[in-house]
């Protein structure tokens, strides 16, 4: 385990333990939720060093590694999929003059080849060997293990795609730096994070879904994820709402604190999370943060 003693995005050395968790969707261990009383973020603390982390994906329940998953959960996942495609294919349209996108943790790549379908040139990132041959090989993509091939390859994209991925990653502050280098001046950056200000996840609290620990390394709400983008020169565009979000991670919520799945418990609770979104101190479950490159 790796114990942090400073923020990993200001780095703060004023931090205090907050959340006592759980992984609660496959080992079981226990975790930690530290927040930075500097700038806010929430970080888990301590957390498996880099090369530990692979056994806490190593599941067949883990839908967005795998294509041919059966079952009540991940049908809905994979119809919720279907839907979120055309969405984020709309998002890049309204806000990117993108002809070249690279997604990172592509998973097994359904997002890289509707692009692609649509006339982008697309390429992707997926550091998890299974998806990945399922990307190469069923899609014929090309999707690399880690970020610095495209860097040492000199390409840069018009749009970089991080749906719901820099919550899991390690090098939080060296990836984003390699992000400005990939991306061209006036490029657009997507990220979609879960929102540890949503008011569900003050409901379910160390049963709340989007914890994800220790998976989910970081746990940003707005202003710390604005903040930390304006540190390496990106400007804040726009914020979206992921609405169908609130009701799978309900449902996932509802498993982890009763033993079972609730499904009209779920749909209130979810509905209920995306009224009171529209308040500030809350905020859907996960957000779109849309972020443009300063031209220097």
């Amino acid at each position: 385990m790796e114990q942090l003693a400073n923020c990993p995005i200001c780095n703060s050395a004023d931090i205090n333990p907050v959340l006592e968790g759980c992984d609660f969707f496959l080992s079981r261990e226990p975790f930690s939720i530290s927040e930075c009383r500097t700038c806010g973020l929430r970080f888990t603390n301590p957390r498996p060093v880099f090369s530990e982390m692979q056994k806490y994906y190593e599941s067949t329940d883990y839908i967005s590694h795998d294509s041919t998953q059966k079952g009540l959960l991940a049908r809905i996942y994979k119809l919720a999929r279907r839907f979120t495609l055309r969405k984020k294919y709309s998002i890049i349209r309204e806000f990117s003059k993108a002809k070249t996108i690279l997604d990172i943790g592509c998973g097994t790549g359904d997002f890289l080849n509707y692009c692609r379908n649509n006339g982008f040139s697309a390429f992707g990132v997926e550091p998890n060997e299974k998806p990945r041959k399922w990307a190469t090989g069923h899609f014929r993509l090309d999707v690399r293990e880690n970020l610095a091939e495209f860097l040492n390859e000199k390409i840069q994209f018009d749009c970089i795609t991080l749906w719901h991925v820099l919550e899991h990653i390690h090098e939080l502050q060296g990836t984003l730096s390699i992000l400005e280098s990939l991306l061209k001046p006036g490029g657009s950056i997507i990220i979609a994070l879960p929102n540890i200000n949503a008011w569900e996840a003050r409901h379910y609290g160390k049963f709340w879904a989007a914890l994800d620990l220790p998976r989910h390394l970081y746990h940003f709400n707005s202003s710390t994820l604005n903040f930390f983008a304006e540190k390496h020169g990106f400007r804040l565009i726009k914020t979206l709402p992921q609405t169908l979000d609130s009701f799978y991670i309900s449902l996932l919520s509802e498993k982890y604190l009763k033993g079972k799945t609730n499904f009209i418990k779920a749909f209130f609770i979810g509905l209920h999370s995306n009224i009171k979104a529209g308040k500030p101190e809350y905020g859907h479950s996960s957000l779109i943060y849309v972020l443009e490159r300063e031209i220097n």
